[in-house]
């Protein structure tokens, strides 16, 4: 059983952890008494505003919105269009509602209806005359390496949060060049560059990362969340010497070029910087932990292993989102947990396994390409799930299955009939089980495939009816498995990503630019993107998928084929569950945060969600 340290030594940490890596930018406070042992029953998260949607069909418009965690539980719903009300009663099962023969221009408004009187007008719903959204895009310029190379730019991941604080979500979206490379690649890159847009297509700003920090799915994570509780979003990333926030103004030395001849970033200042998200402005800067000291040290000498980072967010002390920022995952792993208040950085802890108290306990070496957050030991505050192992949520190691790296790992209430979250995980190593299913509140293994080959990709998640909880399934077998490792049936036709899309609670397959419906002997498709194209390589995963609009399933958001729009897709599909947004789960909302980091995977929920599930728990928040 894990035991909880005392304030007195979780403070210690801290300070334990400022020595290591030595940022001589921070800033260090002991933790209020309240912070480290006691968890508050709600949680920040933002205040939003209806999200209204109207896709139309070609037999009418579905009209969907949002359910907010700060809304009444027995609040309901009048849909108006024009003013007039088209309802007959208002809605109390679902959050969205179907109007028959209206065109495409029709233009609504919901209002709740609170103790049987109705409110005021919602905002008026985003239009998807087509089935789908355009926001438009503007790309960078391209250029000519050092070397000769042309390149040009390509939308690449997104996020989202209310970058103004109007209630209304706005995308970063990541540009990346089209000479990007996988660490183990050597060459030169174009510049990476970061822009705020609204809804509409307004560029808010636009932040050029600079040639010190090379282009590629590893090398820059980033997050958006609103971590000071000011209700309006923050961005954080790595910089370097060189960059150029959205003010114009430049981080460190506007000349330094840190690049070696073979297109290597293995010298010079690294830092973390938290950007304005309104303005872009860069609102404070401070040493990255950890330092890449001897590149070698992290397993290789020619820079692939040194500059694999992750990134995320999770509420540490239960209440207050917190930034995670981490390094390597094939050899040491170090993550360092962040505070932003008050304008300035906070570092909560370091973990590192190199330290003397995580040394020669198996934690080395045992990261993935992606991470997870969630509640694992369902004591109020985040765990942060890396690969084989899990970090408590002050810093110290939890459990480590010593079952080595990965491609995709999933975290989620997989199995509805056992309490708390469940984790699944697919094995790099040709030594390491194949898939292996782990109960994350302490790493013990529910079951295990044997080890066979280099296994790129797995989900889980509830895609088939016939199955009491979530099915999964990786490349290297042809079958779906039960909670238990029983073979169920057949294997999907995509391994790839997910989405509730549908109108059943069952969710769908998302891969490339194609939505399938899953079944025992065949895949029915339910979406083909138009004109759009995944991201990624053979990853081929949409620029953001999750639910951002509307009700409580999932828009799945592609660049165009011309890299000229972001395009949005809403479901048409009437659904009679009603489930509050699930950007106030608070599980979900920091998946969806970290969906951009590595390897993208998709967001998981708090509970669960799928045939047959009880009614969906009523979170608590409260919102700036």
């Amino acid at each position: 059983m894990h035991h909880r340290r005392t304030r007195r030594a979780l403070t210690s940490a801290v300070l334990a952890g400022a020595a290591v890596a030595g940022a001589a930018a921070l800033t260090l406070t002991a933790l209020p008494a309240d912070a480290a042992d006691t968890a508050a029953a709600a949680r920040q998260v933002e205040r939003l505003d209806r999200g209204v949607v109207s896709v139309h069909t070609g037999t009418g418009n579905l009209v969907s919105w949002r359910w907010l965690g700060t809304d009444a539980d027995n609040v309901a719903f009048n849909v108006y269009r024009g003013g007039t009300k088209v309802n007959a009663t208002p809605v109390t099962g679902s959050t969205n509602y179907f109007h028959s023969g209206a065109p495409s221009h029709a233009d609504y408004t919901v209002r709740a209806v609170v103790g049987g009187v109705e409110q005021g007008d919602s905002v008026h719903a985003v239009q998807f005359r087509a089935g789908y959204k355009d926001v438009p895009l503007s790309p960078p310029t391209g250029g000519t390496t050092p070397d000769g190379v042309a390149y040009t730019y390509e939308a690449n991941d997104a996020s989202v949060g209310d970058l103004d604080g109007d209630g209304d979500l706005d995308f970063v979206l990541k540009w990346q060049p089209t000479n990007a490379k996988d660490n183990s690649q050597s060459g030169y890159t174009g510049n990476t560059f970061v822009d705020g847009i609204t809804l509409d297509g307004t560029r808010l700003w636009r932040i050029d990362l600079g040639r010190n920090i090379r282009s590629g799915a590893h090398y820059t994570q980033f997050q958006v969340y609103d971590y000071d509780g000011d209700g309006r979003a923050e961005v954080a990333m790595k910089t370097a010497d060189g960059t150029r926030d959205g003010a114009g103004r430049v981080i460190g030395s506007a000349s330094a070029d840190h690049r070696n001849s073979g297109g290597y970033v293995l010298a010079g200042p690294e830092y973390l910087t938290m950007f304005d998200g309104r303005t872009g402005a860069a609102l404070g800067t401070t040493d990255y932990v950890p330092a890449r000291g001897t590149v070698s040290s992290w397993g290789d000498g020619y820079g692939n292993r040194v500059d694999r980072f992750l990134a995320g967010t999770a509420y540490l002390d239960g209440t207050r989102p917190s930034l995670i920022m981490a390094r390597g995952y094939y050899t040491r792993s170090v993550i360092a947990a962040w505070d932003w208040r008050d304008g300035r950085f906070t570092r909560r802890w370091t973990f590192d396994t190199n330290s003397s108290a995580n040394a020669g306990k198996g934690f080395d070496g045992q990261g993935s390409h992606s991470l997870s957050v969630g509640d694992v030991d369902g004591d109020g505050r985040d765990e942060v799930v890396y690969g084989s192992m899990a970090v408590d949520d002050d810093g110290s190691g939890l459990w480590t299955t010593r079952t080595g790296h990965g491609d995709a790992q999933h975290l989620g209430d997989l199995d509805p009939g056992t309490p708390g979250l469940e984790y699944f995980k697919v094995s790099e190593s040709t030594s390491q089980p194949a898939e292996v299913y782990v109960n994350p509140a302490n790493g013990a293994i529910r079951w295990k495939l044997a080890a066979c080959c280099d296994n790129g990709r797995g989900v889980a998640g509830d895609v088939w009816a016939g199955n009491d909880g979530a099915e999964v399934w990786s490349t290297s077998g042809g079958n779906v498995r039960d909670e238990g490792g029983a073979v169920k049936g057949r294997r999907p036709s995509a391994v790839n990503f997910l989405a509730w899309w549908d109108g059943d609670t069952t969710r769908e397959l998302l891969d490339g630019t194609r939505v399938d419906k899953y079944g025992t002997s065949a895949d029915t498709r339910l979406l083909t993107g138009a004109d759009v194209a995944s991201n990624n390589g053979t990853k081929a995963t949409p620029a953001l998928s999750g639910d951002i609009l509307g009700d409580w399933r999932e828009e799945v958001v592609w660049r165009t084929a011309d890299n000229r729009a972001l395009r949005i897709y809403s479901t048409p599909h009437v659904a009679d569950t009603r489930i509050t947004t699930l950007l106030h789960d608070t599980m979900y909302r920091t998946g969806l945060a970290w969906q951009n980091t590595g390897y993208n995977q998709p967001p998981h929920p708090s509970f669960h969600i799928g045939a047959g599930m009880r009614t969906a728990p009523r979170p608590a928040v409260t919102t700036p």
